[in-house]
């Protein structure tokens, strides 16, 4: 029977008070099918948004981790060149003790050779160090910009996701009012304009079986109306549909206005 709707514009007509009325109903009941597709949307969802939040703070952490990780790698290397730095002074006071106390020239070239190798290696040793403590220091300072993340981190998540569980929370209570308004509006539809009703609204991927007039077109499929039948919805005196998409159409009362004042 829907089908036909198609090639017919109209499918109720009756006294003024009669069709506005239904046709509040409609509009009234549209809105909330609308809002509990929302809620349902986002009470199925909750799950995964609620991981990803907390998969977002995981992320956060993990770079500080790895910021750490990067100061604490840099400190163990520096504390070990300069144990060794120290290990190779003693091995070099050995040395020098043996070139000044060396009774011949291969002791005297022996020693100056283990003196100069290990004077080298001690150098090299304290440049790397000079690089670590670069490299602590500008870690060092990102960890104490992030200092204030670092320190609410833990904070803030669960303050975050305690206020995701309110919001779900208020969903799913609005979510039951809503059911339950939507039953009360329902059941006072005369039983054909239900069942048309339902038809619409569940051969439509977005739901919408009443869709309003913005701009003189359809706002579900945007299909632009002709001039009469936009007339003939200002009086609202009928309950007609899109002769393209079939939708139960409606001008809102401030659209009305203007176009009256106008």
């Amino acid at each position: 029977m829907c089908e036909n709707f198609h090639n017919k514009k109209l499918f109720l007509t009756g006294d003024f008070p009669e069709v506005k009325s239904e046709l509040e109903k409609l509009i009234e009941l549209q809105k909330t099918d609308t809002n509990l597709r929302r809620l349902k949307k986002a009470i199925v969802t909750a799950e995964e948004r609620r991981a990803s939040i907390e998969q977002e703070f995981e992320q956060h952490a993990f770079s500080i981790r790895e910021i750490q990780a990067k100061r604490d790698a840099a400190q163990a290397t520096r504390a070990d060149l300069e144990k060794q730095i120290a290990e190779n002074k003693t091995y070099l006071e050995r040395a020098n003790r043996n070139l000044k106390n060396s009774q011949n020239q291969k002791e005297y070239e022996t020693a100056m050779r283990e003196a100069e190798a290990l004077q080298k290696q001690i150098s090299a040793f304290e440049t790397q160090v000079l690089e670590k403590m670069t490299e602590i220091e500008e870690v060092e300072k990102v960890l104490t910009e992030r200092a204030e993340e670092i320190n609410n981190l833990e904070t803030n998540q669960q303050n975050a996701l305690k206020e995701f569980d309110t919001e779900v929370s208020k969903n799913r209570k609005e979510f039951d009012i809503e059911s339950k308004k939507r039953q009360e509006v329902f059941v006072t539809l005369p039983p054909q304009m239900a069942s048309i009703y339902n038809r619409l609204a569940q051969r439509s991927r977005d739901g919408i079986a009443v869709a309003e007039v913005v701009n003189g077109s359809c706002s579900a499929c945007f299909m632009k109306l002709r001039p009469q039948m936009q007339v003939e919805l200002k009086t609202g005196n009928r309950i007609m549909t899109c002769e393209s998409c079939t939708r139960i159409l409606y001008i809102a009362p401030e659209t009305k206005a203007v176009s009256q004042e106008t």
